[in-house]
């Protein structure tokens, strides 16, 4: 079996010049890629004891569902503004150009209940940043945050720390 960076597909000069766009849909597209992506981020964090996975559309479903399977877990949804039927908690966070909102549901977490956050990719840290806050608004703990690619020249690590972070595969560029 390949090792699991041999099975993410880099993209030169996407979406601008000198970035190197890092395609999880080829470990998705491949079987043994995407049980070998979902069996490492779930070893990563065997040792952890939480009650619920959360994790954000539209890639956190699908690492974080199996995760959530797995481990007898329940998974939250974290979705964009206007997504959610019921009443929601929302936050609000910086983007390179311009802001996004995040939003989920009121009764989702309940208070002093353990979270996993389970996510495709941490670059800078924003979008991980605002999912820890709203968990905590409705009084969870954030007892990790597992995801198949960091990217460490954005610094997320420094975004959330004080928070465990674990990556599948960690690429020292942007």
């Amino acid at each position: 079996m390949k090792k699991l960076e041999e099975y993410v597909r880099s993209i030169p000069d996407f979406p601008e010049e000198g970035i190197i766009f890092r395609d999880v849909t080829s470990v998705l597209q491949d079987a043994d890629g995407l049980k070998l992506s979902i069996d490492t981020m779930n070893d990563l964090v065997k040792d952890l004891e939480f009650d619920v996975v959360a994790g954000p559309e539209s890639r956190g479903f699908i690492f974080g569902t199996p995760i959530a399977y797995l481990n007898n877990k329940p998974f939250v949804l974290i979705r964009k503004k206007g997504k959610l039927p019921c009443e929601t908690v929302e936050k609000e966070y910086a983007l390179e150009y311009g802001t996004a909102t995040i939003e989920m549901h009121r009764d989702s977490i309940k208070p002093g209940q353990k979270v996993l956050i389970v996510d495709d990719l941490i670059a800078t840290g924003g979008t991980t940043k605002a999912m820890i806050e709203l968990v905590e608004e409705l009084g969870g703990e954030v007892v990790g945050v597992v995801v198949l690619i960091e990217l460490a020249g954005l610094k997320g690590r420094e975004a959330i720390s004080g928070y465990r972070l674990e990556s599948a595969i960690c690429y020292e560029g942007k």
